[in-house]
């Protein structure tokens, strides 16, 4: 069998999995149907916004269901009419294992690290996060304890010393989509041979990646440069690294900060001591150098370079960053 020959359920919900979706179809791969998140309220006026795989999948004229619940009765009816032969799966929740076993060849996810590495939410965040020098991608058949299914294939990036998080993101979309293909053509001709994780090798400290809140974004000037480097790039653009730029006698100000570089060197300055020209450069004490910053954003104001922000805030050298 071919894998164009078979019925697929596609199931995702942000515009990395809009990518493998798109890939399905334009080779030419029958997808009977997508299940995407519910539309939710968002922004000021609380519009109901629609996930991108659902916008997608609406103006290719797919049908599309949108779960509150996985269990729900009425879902599972639908699911099952629409007869798959395989279900795959690109950044969508948890699934039930009524629904990752109905169709006769499973259910594979496509997930963003190399897998047993950074198990989670946030895989690519903890891989910059931690400084590590490559990244990835993993097709994996789904089991009932998550991210921990036999592995199909994977496919190695290396990760450059001032990559982001954005940067990395939109590399393994692509990526993973060519993956997702190689994967959907396996499974359909018997060819594949799952390996357990369990068989191999991984580092204890890399193995979990956890959803990020907002207090862990938040810098710590007393730790070394590169640590702070890898947080920023880790957390760019989203859901971003932040510090408070504080005076004796004002209010804290949140700073976002997106881009630094890195200027290892001795000093007495304190961390968090912020130098500048107050024109074309500004940067923050750590405890082993300074981070040079490139791009940033100040509470209640746009994205910006350096300059830019200079310009509209030429005492920055007054405040501190805690």
């Amino acid at each position: 069998m071919q894998g164009k020959d078979l019925r697929i359920v596609f199931m995702g919900t942000p515009e990395f999995a809009v990518a493998s979706l798109k890939a399905l179809l334009e080779n030419g791969y029958q997808v009977a149907g997508v299940v995407t998140a519910p539309d939710k309220p968002a922004g000021r006026g609380q519009k109901l916004q629609q996930a991108a795989v659902k916008i997608f999948a609406m103006q290719h004229q797919l049908t599309v269901l949108q779960p509150e619940k996985l269990k729900d009765e009425k879902f599972l009816a639908e699911l099952k009419a629409l007869q798959a032969d395989l279900q795959v799966i690109v950044a969508f929740r948890m699934l039930p294992e009524v629904v990752w076993k109905m169709p006769s060849l499973g259910t594979f996810n496509l997930h963003g690290s190399l897998l047993p590495r950074y198990r989670g939410a946030a895989p690519l965040n903890w891989a910059i996060m931690n400084g590590d020098n490559e990244s990835g991608v993993t097709t994996f058949l789904l089991q009932q304890e998550i991210d921990t299914g036999n592995i199909l294939f994977q496919e190695k990036v290396p990760v450059s010393p001032d990559q982001t998080v954005g940067d990395l993101h939109d590399q393994l979309m692509e990526i993973g989509a060519k993956l997702v293909l190689k994967t959907v053509d396996a499974l359909a001709e018997g060819s594949a041979i799952p390996i357990a994780q369990e068989k191999m090798e991984f580092e204890p400290e890399r193995l979990h990646a956890p959803k990020i809140f907002k207090e862990d974004c938040r810098i710590n000037w007393n730790l070394d440069a590169q640590s702070n480097h890898n947080k920023i790039r880790g957390l760019s653009p989203y859901p971003t690294a932040w510090t408070e730029l504080t005076i004796p006698s004002g209010k804290p100000v949140t700073l976002k900060i997106f881009r630094t570089s890195l200027e290892k060197c001795a000093h007495t300055n304190e961390p968090g001591t912020i130098l500048s020209d107050q024109r074309k450069w500004a940067k923050i004490a750590c405890a082993d150098g300074y981070l040079m910053v490139t791009d940033l954003q100040l509470a209640g104001k746009k994205r910006m370079g350096i300059e830019a922000f200079l310009r509209g805030f030429p005492a920055i050298t007054s405040y501190k960053a805690q």
